[in-house]
């Protein structure tokens, strides 16, 4: 795959993943208001988002074939610890976003920018830490 490909590729994979990971914000967040609403949001997005765009990557990104509970768990593993920094730079972005303009649009912005820096970082720690063995590059 060439780089503009695999560029094109992982921000649609991205898009995908931030759009369910807002929508499961919001579905949480209508449910109330407050503190506790907020911090369930956000780790409900999360985990929203986090399963969504392991399952696009592992497949479609770096072509890892492996399979089975083992594997899985393992690499899963990986690629989530790979996203706490990562997701410390969306939930701070997001919570700043929220804390100074307090309108649910700014939330959401706050959430996108987040993101976005946070998967340019997750996708070089994933392809050195966790796909190593399965990327394209490393075939090559």
């Amino acid at each position: 795959m060439t780089v503009q490909g695999l560029i094109l590729r992982y921000s649609a994979f991205a898009i995908v993943a931030m759009a369910l990971n807002l929508a499961a914000q919001r579905a949480v967040l209508s449910l109330g208001e407050g503190g506790w609403y907020f911090a369930a949001a956000v780790f409900a997005g999360t985990l929203v988002g986090l399963v969504v765009k392991y399952t696009l990557d592992k497949h479609w990104i770096f072509y890892d074939r492996q399979t089975g509970l083992k594997a899985h768990g393992q690499k899963f593993s990986l690629y989530t610890a790979m996203g706490v920094v990562t997701t410390a730079i969306f939930w701070g972005t997001e919570t700043a976003f929220w804390v100074v303009w307090k309108t649910d649009l700014m939330r959401e912005v706050g959430a996108v920018i987040g993101l976005t820096v946070g998967y340019v970082i997750k996708y070089h720690l994933d392809k050195r830490f966790v796909f190593n063995a399965g990327s394209a590059e490393a075939r090559a």
